[in-house]
């Protein structure tokens, strides 16, 4: 029978993912470190990590199910159709084969709160470095991204590997220094987000079959209805921010947070 007050951290673990993944704050880093403090140690954890991050991912594919159905349904007809999916497959290419090669030893040495943590401060800079800047913007849709750009995204997703750096966070702020506007960056984020993380979430489960039974298949499924619905509430909210807002916010966010996380585990011993 399964523990009511593991179901409770699957619950929050959940929640942590959908609140995170579309932000450019680490998701990832947030489940790896949550995880540590409420004790969340099974032998799934880091399978469930990767997997409930598909029930947020599934939240953009039905809150743009009309864009997508539209981008399916045109792909061969409709040459700006076809040519974003190109694009998203330029984009979506260097990480995939980066995280296929080094995916093992990714997870082996750097999925740990000390590395989540220099990850959040120094990616924090970043967003507010480039935020100071003040780039040209060149392209106003997320529709109409060049392929230079969607290659310069797909370049800055690789960074996204390292825990605590942000897949939201590389993508976005990589589409903003190509000329991308906040929100034309913000939403090809999410739907790179849509083939990257089919694949690792394939990926892993296929890797982790073995471990799989079914209680630890009811935690997977609790942790991704919790990440689907409160990824939708997040991805409406982000959306309406950076309309009339920068990113710097979330960068002096990951520098507190990374810096109070050094704190607590220095402390920890």
């Amino acid at each position: 029978m399964l523990d009511i007050i593991l179901i409770f951290k699957t619950i929050f673990l959940g929640i942590v993912e959908g609140l995170t993944e579309f932000l450019p704050i680490s998701s990832t880093g947030h489940l790896i470190v949550c995880a540590d403090i409420i004790k969340f140690n099974t032998e799934i954890t880091t399978l469930f990590e990767i997997v409930i991050q598909l029930g947020a991912i599934l939240a953009v594919v039905w809150l743009y199910r009309t864009k997508i159905l539209n981008l399916i349904t045109t792909a061969f007809k409709d040459k700006k159709s076809f040519d974003f999916i190109i694009n998203l497959f330029i984009a979506f290419v260097p990480a995939s084969v980066v995280g296929f090669f080094f995916h093992g030893i990714i997870k082996h040495y750097l999925f740990n709160p000390i590395t989540v943590s220099f990850a959040l401060i120094l990616g924090g800079y970043a967003i507010i470095y480039i935020e100071n800047k003040k780039l040209q913007v060149k392209t106003q849709e997320a529709y109409d991204i060049t392929k230079k750009s969607a290659l310069i995204v797909g370049l800055a997703q690789i960074l996204s590997l390292i825990p605590g750096v942000s897949r939201a966070g590389a993508t976005i702020m990589g589409g903003v220094c190509s000329g991308l506007s906040r929100k034309a960056a913000a939403e090809f984020s999410f739907f790179l987000a849509i083939p990257i993380m089919f694949a690792a979430t394939l990926y892993d489960l296929y890797k982790s079959s073995s471990i799989l039974n079914f209680d630890s298949c009811i935690i997977i499924a609790v942790g991704f209805v919790s990440a689907f619905i409160s990824a939708i509430i997040v991805i409406k909210w982000f959306i309406k921010y950076i309309s009339v807002n920068n990113f710097k916010l979330f960068g002096w966010y990951r520098i507190l947070f990374g810096a109070l996380l050094l704190g607590f585990y220095y402390f920890k011993g």
